[in-house]
């Protein structure tokens, strides 16, 4: 038994130390190889037509505003598409309206709750542009945001499928907010910028995120049933041999959840969408040809088994210790070195984010980090487990509520 609780516990030190040199190398590299800053000469490209879905439930709170901002981005050739996904609000109301004051707003006006999956495909139907934008409806887009999306597609080829865009924080105000500051550039991005150097992406940014709409197509468009529908078309896209590419100069900003209730279901449906995909797609595995979503598909895996090691060398050493003294002997050491690894890879991440968003001030505040995030990680993969074998087994629509958005209004 004691064998069994020191070879989890080498695990629980070595993966994170390991995956961190990694994610800090592939950061490095994609931010010294591909995010040079070549000015676009927006007047000399003739720029395609686009539609801008954003699909909507409850939002009566937000929406006025997201759809303001999207009518004034610098992309003059757009549409907008706004699906009302059976809110229980005045969502719908507010869009109807909305759609009177704006020539190129489309609404699609959902009577029941059918999950954003289905009101994208909707969305889809209705649009008229081979290139999609998805945006959430609490987000703002960057002025030129649309052209750094579009622009890969009318340079990198046909089998382009999507490019996933940049997303950055509105509420700072509390301790929550601004640790998410800190993930956002230095887990999300730093994890986005690596998989692009070291394999594929696992997945898109649903919150802002451009398609190539025959890509879609050619995958059967996202799937209902999914908890979370940016993960599930993002590994469909790359088993299909379409590619994704990461934008970080497509800003979006975002509303994020200022509340441990907040975070916490926001998380376990991530997990749950993660842990979804991989049970879906295990036959990628059995093909050479997808070797470069092997490294994404192992690393899900092996995170997944990390944080249940984690949780029994912890109940272990909690068990076995006589006093706090022992305990805090047992911890010393690895959780000083990883949460020293941590904080170097929060910094450079920082800095190389701190070209978009004014984010080193926010770095301090990222000590918190690995005591609040770790542990809450480990929890809610554990309990998002039970829960994605239960939706394997129900299937149905994967519907979604209304989550948790800290303040309301852009500063």
């Amino acid at each position: 038994m004691e064998k069994f609780i020191n070879d989890l516990a080498n695990y629980v030190f070595w993966y994170p130390f390991v995956m961190s040199l990694f994610w800090i190398a592939g950061s490095i590299i994609f931010a010294k190889k591909r995010e040079k800053f070549i000015e676009l000469e927006i007047d000399q490209i003739n720029w395609p037509m686009i539609s801008i879905l954003i699909p909507c439930y409850n939002e009566e709170n937000t929406i006025e505003e997201t759809i303001a901002f999207m009518e004034k981005i610098a992309y003059t050739n757009k549409e907008i598409i706004a699906v009302n996904d059976g809110s229980k609000d005045k969502t719908g109301e507010i869009l109807h309206k909305l759609a009177k004051k704006y020539d190129n707003l489309k609404v699609i006006d959902c009577k029941e709750n059918r999950g954003k999956a289905t009101a994208l495909k909707l969305a889809t139907f209705a649009s008229k542009a081979e290139y999609l934008i998805c945006v959430d409806s609490d987000a703002v887009l960057d002025p030129y945001a649309a052209h750094y999306l579009i622009y890969h597609f009318l340079h990198n080829g046909e089998r382009l499928g999507a490019v996933t865009g940049n997303p950055r924080i509105r509420n700072r105000d509390t301790l929550l907010a601004k640790l998410q500051i800190v993930e956002y550039a230095s887990i999300i991005g730093v994890i986005k910028r690596s998989q692009r150097i070291w394999g594929k992406i696992m997945t898109v940014s649903g919150v802002v995120v451009a398609f190539r709409k025959k890509a879609l197509v050619d995958v059967g468009l996202w799937d209902h049933d999914m908890i979370t529908e940016d993960i599930s078309i993002s590994w469909k896209l790359q088993e299909r041999f379409w590619d994704i590419r990461y934008e970080p100069r497509a800003l979006c900003w975002m509303l994020v959840p200022e509340t441990i209730g907040g975070i916490w279901k926001q998380r376990i449906r991530w997990a749950q969408g993660g842990q979804e995909v991989i049970l879906r797609h295990w036959k990628v595995i059995l093909d050479w040809r997808h070797r470069r979503i092997w490294p994404i598909y192992y690393e899900q895996w092996a995170s997944l088994l990390w944080n249940c090691s984690w949780v029994i060398v912890t109940v272990y050493s909690f068990i076995i210790s006589d006093t706090v003294q022992e305990l805090f002997i047992r911890f010393a050491f690895s959780s000083f070195s990883l949460v020293f690894l941590c904080l170097i890879q929060l910094f450079i991440s920082l800095i190389i984010d701190s070209k978009y968003d004014n984010v080193i001030p926010y770095f301090l505040w990222g000590s918190w980090y690995p005591f609040i995030y770790w542990i809450l990680n480990a929890m809610i993969v554990i309990f998002a487990f039970p829960r994605t074998i239960k939706s394997r087994l129900k299937g149905g629509y994967a519907t979604w509520s209304s989550p948790d958005r800290g303040i309301r209004k852009a500063s």
